[in-house]
């Protein structure tokens, strides 16, 4: 299973382009940036998500470069966000910069139901009306990042445990369509998101304190 998994990954790693390869190298940029709270993490995922946008509709994934362009829009919002130009703050000589925040479980429930309710909706749909491969796993990853990278946006604690779930949800649907160096790349994303928790906790206490 092992070998299978690691040619799997050396073939598709040859027939990646260049620009696939330089979407994926900004992609793990934008986590390794946004986990140390740096505003050019906005950047990174800009160029990413723009280049991912092309190549999925290049290849008549049409659903996949919508969601590309809404990470596109989610990009400049949070850019905006995490500077405070969206705060109602009053800028000074000194930037003003958004605060970690955490949510209240009643705010987490409202979102988990959300996403839950959306993935029961559209995977029925996708079953129904498509010969989608696993529509209700597909499905659940997708609104659940589309939720997660709004939480990133508002600088939200939580936003890395909700990383973590989903892109382990994600390498199972990766797997099973042989993407094995994609599932991989999500492997290497959940650790990075425990790592952005526990940084963006101790932050957070810090934060608190201070206040």
């Amino acid at each position: 299973m092992l070998d299978t998994i690691i040619t799997g990954a050396l073939d598709y790693a040859q027939a990646m382009s260049h620009w696939e390869t330089t979407a994926v190298l900004l992609g793990v940029a934008y986590l390794i940036l946004a986990m140390r709270q740096s505003q050019w993490c906005w950047y990174a995922a800009f160029g990413s998500t723009a280049i991912f946008s092309w190549l999925f509709f290049d290849v008549s994934l049409l659903m996949e470069s919508a969601l590309n362009v809404y990470y596109l829009a989610m990009a400049i919002y949070g850019w905006m966000s995490w500077r405070g130009g969206l705060n109602g703050t009053v800028k000074t000589h000194q930037q003003v910069e958004l605060s970690i925040q955490s949510w209240e479980w009643q705010q987490h429930g409202f979102a988990i139901g959300g996403v839950v309710l959306l993935s029961l909706i559209s995977g029925w749909l996708l079953t129904e009306n498509t010969g989608a491969v696993m529509p209700y796993l597909d499905s659940f990853t997708t609104w659940g990042a589309v939720l997660t990278t709004w939480m990133v946006t508002r600088k939200v604690l939580e936003n890395w445990l909700y990383w973590v779930v989903i892109d382990a949800a994600a390498i199972i649907l990766y797997i099973d369509r042989e993407l094995y160096l994609t599932a991989l790349l999500m492997a290497f994303y959940v650790v990075l998101a425990v790592v952005g928790w526990f940084m963006w906790k101790a932050d957070y206490h810090q934060q608190a304190a201070v206040a």
